[in-house]
C-alpha cells in the first residue's frame, strides 16, 4: 500500500518537478550572465562588494528585464527586424554559430515542424538491439553521406529531461516505423523521462 501511493505521488509531481528543473537551469543561466558584470563593475567603482544574495536579485531583476524587453520587440516589426539582425551576427561568428544556429533550428522544428523536419514521430532501435525509443524524422535520403544511401533517413533522437540535445542517426528507412502521435506528444513524453504517455492520433479524434 505504501509503495502504491509513494508511486502515485511520483507520478503526480515528476511532470512539476521537471518543469521546474529546467525553469531554474535557464533562469540560473540568465543569471550568471549578469552576475559577472556587476561584480566588476562593483570592483571598478571601489564599491563595496555586494553580498550573493544581492547580486542574485539584481541579476534576477535585469533577467526579467531582458526577457520582457526581448518579448517587447518581438511583438513589433522594428523590434522584429533588431532581432533578425542579432540573428545574423550570432550565425556570423565562428564557434558560436554552430551552437547557436542547432539549438535554434532544433527548437523551431521541434515547436512547429519549420522546413519539412520533424513533423513525423518515427520508432527506432536504439541504443542497442533490443530496446526502442521514440525519434523525429529529419530528412529522408541521406546519399550526401553514404554511397547509396537513398534509401536511408535521418532521424532525431532526444534526450531527457532536455530535448534539443541528442543524438543523429542515419538509418535504413525499412528499420524505421511510424508511429500515430504528434511532435509535440514525442517532445513531451521525453521532456517527462517518458512519464507521460501519449495519446494515439486516431484516438483522439474518435473521442
Amino acid at each position: 500500500m505504501f509503495r502504491k501511493y509513494l508511486l502515485a505521488g511520483l507520478v503526480t509531481l515528476l511532470p512539476a518537478v521537471v518543469t521546474l528543473w529546467l525553469l531554474k537551469a535557464i533562469f540560473s543561466g540568465l543569471i550568471n550572465i549578469f552576475r559577472g558584470p556587476f561584480t566588476w563593475a562593483t570592483h571598478l567603482l571601489n564599491l563595496p562588494v555586494a553580498p550573493t544574495w544581492m547580486l542574485a536579485l539584481v541579476s534576477a531583476a535585469a533577467t526579467l528585464l531582458l526577457l520582457f524587453t526581448v518579448g517587447l520587440l518581438v511583438g513589433n516589426f522594428l523590434g522584429r527586424q533588431l532581432l533578425a539582425w542579432i540573428d545574423e551576427l550570432m550565425l556570423l561568428i565562428p564557434g558560436v554559430k554552430g551552437i547557436y544556429g542547432a539549438t535554434k533550428q532544433v527548437l523551431g522544428a521541434i515547436q512547429s515542424g519549420q522546413g519539412g523536419s520533424f513533423k513525423e514521430v518515427v520508432l527506432v532501435e536504439w541504443p542497442h538491439p533490443g530496446s526502442v525509443t521514440l525519434g523525429f524524422l529529419a530528412r529522408r535520403d541521406c546519399s550526401w553521406a553514404v554511397p547509396g544511401g537513398e534509401s536511408m533517413v535521418a532521424v532525431y533522437i532526444p534526450t531527457a529531461p532536455n530535448p534539443t540535445s541528442g543524438y543523429v542517426v542515419m538509418l535504413e528507412e525499412s528499420r524505421v516505423r511510424p508511429v500515430d502521435i504528434s511532435p509535440e506528444q514525442a517532445f513531451t513524453w521525453a521532456v517527462s523521462g517518458g512519464v507521460v504517455a501519449p495519446q494515439p492520433r486516431s484516438l483522439e479524434s474518435s473521442s
